[in-house]
């Protein structure tokens, strides 16, 4: 069963969903900058949270090589791509209003039973319902679909076409052998396997980058990296040719939010340069014009600013880190702060 392509969100909301160009907290701009924002998981939620703050044109390109968790079964069953972080995104574009925090809130709900259902969110199975309805070549529409039942504040996209695992190359995954070498394969292993992850790729090595993530890159004004997982998050977008040659071709101006803490399993005792540093490794052709990051969380500003000019980019320190911790205790952003700084950011 196919269904008619719904228009992208913001441009034909559900009925009591906000439209387009609406004030959110009196900060959107209608019209604003057309900005594209790529990661996954809780950090694209972070800087989502945020960037629909500032502009009503807006598109999340999102990682899909979960394979844990709801997700990973969905995945593992159905052949899907993992729909995980795509919800996670849809929920960070919900309107303010109740409409809004209402199907936020369901779609992120899940499931306590005892039974299968457990651990599954409710937005995970509407998204792949949807999917089965409207066939192999309805992903993107499905999203829409999904964007517009939620009044979304922009577009969410997959970063390509079909799922895919990571490879993380590890050193030390073997304690008792630390500088031996190993590959590491799956989102949730490579996260977890002790060790220095020093790069990543992908299987397949080559994807199919999603068309309309490709089309959203080439009419960005801007593109935002991070924060995020570094490894599983954010460089995989740089391991998508097709993707990757759009980003460093594109006319948009670039910037970078940097984590406000290491990322554990990931990045243990990374500074802010080194996250520059492992991601010209991955990305030598792309240039930065801005990087962003927490002045409460920068040890050495002067060597983080000589990294970020290193990259042909401006550093700029703004208190973006909420006053309190996330639920598991990290650190999280404060979305109006962070909106703040990307006021700055696209102003200049």
């Amino acid at each position: 069963m196919r269904g008619p392509t719904p228009a992208p969100p913001g441009e034909d909301q559900a009925p009591g969903g906000p439209g387009r160009g609406e004030q959110v907290d009196g900060t959107v701009k209608p019209n604003g900058p057309k900005v594209v924002a790529l990661g996954g998981g809780h950090g694209l939620y972070a800087s989502l949270s945020a960037l629909r703050r500032v502009t009503d044109r807006l598109t999340a390109i999102v990682t899909v090589a979960d394979d844990g968790g709801s997700s990973g079964r969905l995945r593992r069953e159905l052949g899907v791509l993992p729909p995980g972080d795509l919800r996670m995104a849809l929920a960070a574009l919900c309107g303010d209003d109740e409409w809004g925090q209402t199907w936020r809130d369901v779609v992120q709900h899940r499931f306590r039973s005892e039974g299968d259902l457990r651990g599954h969110a409710v937005g995970n199975l509407l998204i792949v319902a949807l999917w089965e309805l409207l066939g192999q070549e309805g992903a993107v529409d499905g999203l829409d679909w999904v964007g517009r039942l939620l009044g979304a504040h922009g577009r969410v996209l997959p970063m390509a076409a079909v799922p895919m695992d990571i490879v993380a190359e590890v050193r030390g995954a073997d304690p008792s052998r630390p500088d031996e070498i190993t590959h590491v394969k799956g989102q949730v292993a490579c996260a977890k396997t002790p060790g220095s992850v020093l790069g990543v790729s992908l299987v397949p090595a080559d994807p199919p980058a999603c068309p309309e993530a490709l089309a959203a890159v080439d009419d960005a004004d801007w593109i935002v990296f991070g924060p995020g997982s570094w490894f599983t998050s954010v460089l995989p977008h740089l391991k998508v040719p097709a993707l990757a040659r759009a980003l460093a071709g594109s006319r948009a101006r670039r910037a970078v939010a940097l984590n406000l803490a290491p990322q554990p399993g990931e990045t243990d005792d990374f500074s802010p340069q080194t996250h520059l540093e492992v991601l010209r490794a991955h990305a030598p052709d792309l240039s930065v014009d801005v990087v962003l990051a927490d002045r409460g969380v920068v040890d050495d500003p002067a060597a983080l600013d000589k990294a970020v000019q290193e990259i042909g980019g401006r550093l700029v320190l703004a208190d973006v880190a909420a006053d309190d911790a996330a639920e598991d205790g990290s650190p999280r952003h404060e979305p109006a702060r962070l909106a703040q700084a990307f006021v700055q950011i696209f102003s200049e």
